[in-house]
C-alpha cells in the first residue's frame, strides 16, 4: 500500500541506533523467566540451533542506552514513505501504532505501542545480543521491535519476494503482530513442545501473520491521530500479491528447499509458505482476534 502523501509521520516512536556502539548484552533463554523470549519475532523461520550464540543461561543485562530517533527526522509525511525505506517502515509502525489501540479495546486489551529500532549489524536488546542474521525480530522483554533495513533488499534478492510496498509492510506487520501477542498473552506458547508444521511454535507465527491481515484490512480506513485522513491509500489486488509474495518467501519450507535440496517437515518453526499465505489471508479475509486463534484450530 502506498502512503497518503500528507500523512504526517511521528519519528519520536523509533529509535535509529545505526552507527552506534551498543556493546554486547547478556545471553538469555528460551523461557519467559523476567519477560524475556529469545527473538521470538525472527523472520526468517532460521532453525533455533543457529541462533546458538545468543541462547542461554538468564544473565543480568546491562542497560540499553536509549537512542534518539536520529536519521529519522528526515521522515514527516506520506511523501516520505512512499520515496524512502527508512521512513516506509517509519510510517507503517506509525500505522500500526494508530490502528491497535482502539482496535483491541473492543476485547478490553490496552496497547502500549512498541518503540521500532533501526539497527545495522548488531544490537543489544534486552533478550539479549542479536545479529543482522536473525532477520527482523520482536523482543518482549523491551517491547520493541527490530530492524535492519538491509534485510528488506535480501527479501526481494535472496528469497524472492516482490518488491512492492506490502510486501515490507507486511514483515513490519508481521512483528508487531507478536506485540499483539505479547499483550494478550499467548506469545509464550512458542516455547511450548516440539518443532513441525503444526508445533506452537508454527501456530505462534502464523496467528502474527494473521494479526498483520487484520491490520492490511484497515489501515486504509483508520484515520491518523488527530487527522481524518488514514495513513495509507486503498489496498489494490498488486498490493495484495505483494504481501502474499513476501509471506510465501520465508516460508520454512522454500528456505529449506534453497538452502538443502530438500524440506524437513519436523523441523519446521515458522510455518510452510502455503501456512503462511493462508493465515495472512485469514487475517484479512475476516478482520476477526478469534478467527486468528491458531491455537484451538485442529491444523493450521
Amino acid at each position: 500500500m502506498t502512503f497518503n502523501e500528507g500523512a504526517r509521520l511521528d519519528p519520536s516512536q523509533a529509535e535509529d541506533r545505526r552507527g552506534r556502539s551498543m556493546g554486547r548484552g547478556g545471553k538469555v533463554g528460551l523461557g519467559l523467566g523476567g519477560g524475556l523470549v529469545v527473538l521470538i519475532g525472527a523472520l526468517l523461520g532460521i532453525n533455533p540451533e543457529l541462533l546458538s550464540s545468543i541462547v542461554g543461561e538468564t544473565g543480568n543485562q546491562p542497560a540499553i542506552e536509549q537512542q534518539g530517533a536520529g536519521g529519522l527526522e528526515k521522515c514527516q509525511t506520506g511523501q516520505d514513505a512512499n520515496a524512502n525505506l527508512d521512513c516506509r517502515i517509519l510510517g507503517t509502525a506509525n500505522s500500526l501504532n494508530s490502528f491497535w489501540p482502539a482496535y483491541l479495546a473492543q476485547y478490553k486489551v490496552s496497547y502500549p505501542a512498541p518503540k521500532t529500532v533501526f539497527f545495522s549489524g548488531s544490537v543489544s536488546t534486552a533478550c539479549g545480543q542479536a545479529s543482522s542474521d536473525v532477520g527482523p525480530f520482536y523482543c518482549p522483554g523491551d517491547s520493541k521491535a527490530y530492524f535492519d533495513p538491509d534485510f528488506f533488499s535480501q527479501l526481494e534478492t535472496q528469497f524472492g519476494s516482490s518488491g512492492g510496498p506490502l510486501a515490507q509492510e507486511y514483515v513490519v506487520a508481521h512483528e508487531f503482530g507478536h506485540h499483539v501477542q505479547n499483550l494478550t498473552g499467548t506469545i509464550g506458547k512458542a516455547q511450548q513442545g516440539s518443532k513441525g508444521s503444526q508445533s506452537a511454535a508454527v501456530r505462534t507465527e502464523l496467528q502474527a501473520d494473521c494479526y498483520a491481515g487484520i491490520w492490511m484490512r484497515y489501515a486504509s480506513t483508520q484515520p491518523a491521530p488527530g487527522t481524518k485522513q488514514p495513513f495509507l491509500k486503498a489496498l489494490t489486488q498488486k498490493d495484495l500479491n505483494d504481501a502474499l509474495s513476501a509471506a510465501s518467501s520465508v516460508g520454512d519450507d522454500r528456505i529449506q528447499k534453497a538452502a538443502t535440496g530438500r524440506t524437513n517437515p519436523e523441523s519446521w518453526s515458522h510455518g510452510s509458505s502455503e501456512q503462511r499465505q493462508k493465515w495472512l489471508s485469514i487475517g484479512y479475509q475476516n478482520a476477526a482476534l478469534d478467527a486468528c486463534d491458531t491455537f484451538a484450530a485442529p491444523k493450521v
